[in-house]
């Protein structure tokens, strides 16, 4: 029996799920066998260098002793538990030649193994970690030991009667897969997707960051933050986009530090105080030339190479001003839609995520050409963009927020509440049950809407908690597992919970409550959620259904009282 495991060592989920492999190993013997690929997601920014850490170690011998440390560091959920320092001391504690270390991770070869593994893993279709394929048989997710101990089971019979029939052990694994697919199934053909309506926002580029043209025809106005992957990767992007169309085009930043990002606040702060010197874009770009090494000795490391005035830089560094025009950019960024990084407005015309640069080709020489007939109508320079936004604004219609907005009139979700924590009436006309992460800041920006919510519809409204912690919330597990604890000890224990939880920072049975979480007691209870929640499609946070109605994402409170008092309506009307 072999179980092909696709991992990532800053993967919460691919740490909860040891304890299952080690229950398989001890029950299962030499009868099975764990072949471990290397699957480092963007969204985790250690991850990288830990699989590299780990190469390392297994051409000393020692995968599996690094293997079990670093999951150890992940499973600790200490913030730099996985820190190139912290690595490189556990490569110490195993006791390894640590020249050759150092030398084996920054080997080209290293690097060439981590993407083989990746590509493999994409090929597969195991896009997701952990991903296990178990004599080709394909389980995804931590799922809980019995699930796993199904398809062994099967497999084994399998095996079994492979051997009966004369097939020799070393044999074994190639016959049991040699009629399986080397790739997923290719979807049925269908026709291409219409493309997605054009989206403008009249948005005000501010006096931020800037570089490009002095009178530029086309101004894109990005959101972005240092510690984002994607935002990484765009960076080659947005430098062809200045190459190719050099004085035509100019770049505004401004900044969106997204919470579950450690690095991002302190790196936009060491940023903009370079920017107080003129020096922003040298800064911004060593941060992303070294994103994997975030941190304030680089910052201050940085300040010095680039030739700040340190004192002064340290100073505007730690400022309320500064921290209060990152808070700006942030607020103003999401009332016009950018609520992910990173986000482009384009003379107000949105893209959202790391696109090609066809993708911003496509629709800067649609913008030149508005421009360049623009000024031949007599519109100043100065008005150039004023004039141009307006125009893509009208030809847009209607925003994206208010799009999504609008429920699909036909279209209900049979959602079970269950046992889900509950706030509000049992009998109460319209149930909302929301499948939600504590990490995510998004779900926290709603918080403050379901309070309104309550408020004003008291009596007629109940809310339902489902958990749904993302695998790149390293927090969100156990923030779950802490308040489903809680939910132990009565309903109104989880809401307490809840709402410090929240609120960052209740009468609970101490000690009981530190048991029920260190003995993982609620992990099968929030797995179900999971599953629940994908059943029905909402795969990402925070998802709502009220009384079955679809609502994705931290709506306005228009949007849920639109959907909330349609149903109190057909309520009355049943009457």
């Amino acid at each position: 029996m072999t179980i092909v495991e696709w991992s990532d060592f800053q993967c919460p989920f691919c740490g909860r799920v040891m304890p299952t492999l080690e229950q398989i190993e001890k029950n299962y013997g030499s009868d099975v066998r764990v072949v471990f690929k290397h699957n480092p997601l963007p969204m985790h920014p250690n991850a990288p260098y830990a699989a590299k850490a780990a190469i390392a170690a297994q051409n000393q011998g020692k995968f599996w002793q690094m293997h079990d440390k670093l999951f150890e560091a992940n499973n600790s959920h200490a913030p730099d538990g996985l820190s190139q320092e912290k690595v490189d001391q556990m490569a110490r504690d195993i006791g390894l030649d640590m020249d050759k270390y150092k030398a084996d991770v920054n080997a080209p070869e290293t690097q060439a193994r981590i993407a083989a593994d990746q590509a493999q893993a994409s090929r597969l279709g195991a896009n997701g970690t952990p991903h296990f394929f178990i004599n080709g048989a394909r389980v995804s997710g931590a799922m809980p030991y019995e699930s796993f101990k199904s398809v062994i089971d099967a497999q084994l019979k399998r095996a079994n009667q492979a051997l009966s029939s004369g097939v020799s052990r070393r044999d074994l694994y190639e016959n049991l897969i040699k009629d399986g697919m080397t790739a997923p199934a290719p979807a049925p053909q269908q026709a291409p997707p219409a493309p997605p309506p054009a989206q403008a926002r009249n948005v005000d580029p501010g006096d931020g960051p800037a570089i490009g043209g002095k009178k530029p025809k086309v101004t894109i106005v990005e959101w972005s933050d240092f510690q984002c992957p994607f935002c990484g990767r765009v960076e080659p992007t947005l430098k062809q986009v200045m190459d190719t169309y050099k004085d035509d085009v100019k770049i505004v930043w401004r900044n969106e530090p997204l919470s579950f990002h450690p690095n991002a606040m302190p790196a936009a702060k060491a940023a903009m105080a370079a920017h107080k010197q003129g020096k922003f874009w040298q800064m911004h770009d060593l941060m992303f030339a070294h994103q994997q090494e975030l941190s304030d000795a680089k910052y201050a490391e940085w300040a010095m190479q680039i030739g700040l005035d340190f004192p002064r830089w340290q100073k505007d560094k730690d400022s309320p001003e500064i921290a209060a025009q990152i808070q700006k950019d942030n607020s103003y960024g999401q009332s016009v839609g950018a609520d992910g990084t990173p986000s482009f407005f384009i003379n107000g015309r949105f893209i959202s995520g790391a696109m090609p640069f066809d993708s911003f080709k496509t629709v800067i020489d649609e913008q030149i050409k508005k421009a360049d007939e623009a000024l031949k109508k007599g519109v100043k320079h100065e008005k150039l963009y004023e004039t141009l936004v307006a125009e893509n604004v009208k030809s847009a219609g209607s925003a994206p927020a208010a799009a999504a907005a609008a429920p699909a009139p036909d279209q209900k979700f049979d959602v079970n509440v269950g046992n889900a924590p509950v706030r509000g009436p049992k009998n109460a006309a319209v149930t909302i049950v929301e499948w939600s992460d504590f990490q995510c800041p998004f779900c926290s920006r709603v918080e403050p809407t379901l309070k309104q919510i309550m408020d004003e519809y008291k009596g007629k409204v109940r809310i339902a908690w489902k958990n749904q912690p993302l695998s790149f919330h390293p927090n969100a597990m156990p923030a779950a597992e802490a308040a489903m604890a809680a939910y132990e000890q009565g309903n109104d224990k989880f809401w307490a919970m809840h709402d410090k939880l929240f609120e960052k920072q209740g009468g609970l049975d101490v000690s009981k409550w530190k048991s029920s979480v260190e003995s993982h007691a609620a992990s099968s209870s929030i797995q179900a959620d999971m599953n629940a929640g994908s059943a029905v499609g909402a795969n990402g946070t925070p998802t709502f259904f009220i009384n079955g109605r679809k609502l994705v994402g931290a709506m306005p409170f228009e949007s849920f009282k639109q959907v909330i008092d349609a149903e109190l309506a057909a309520r009355v009307a049943k009457k």
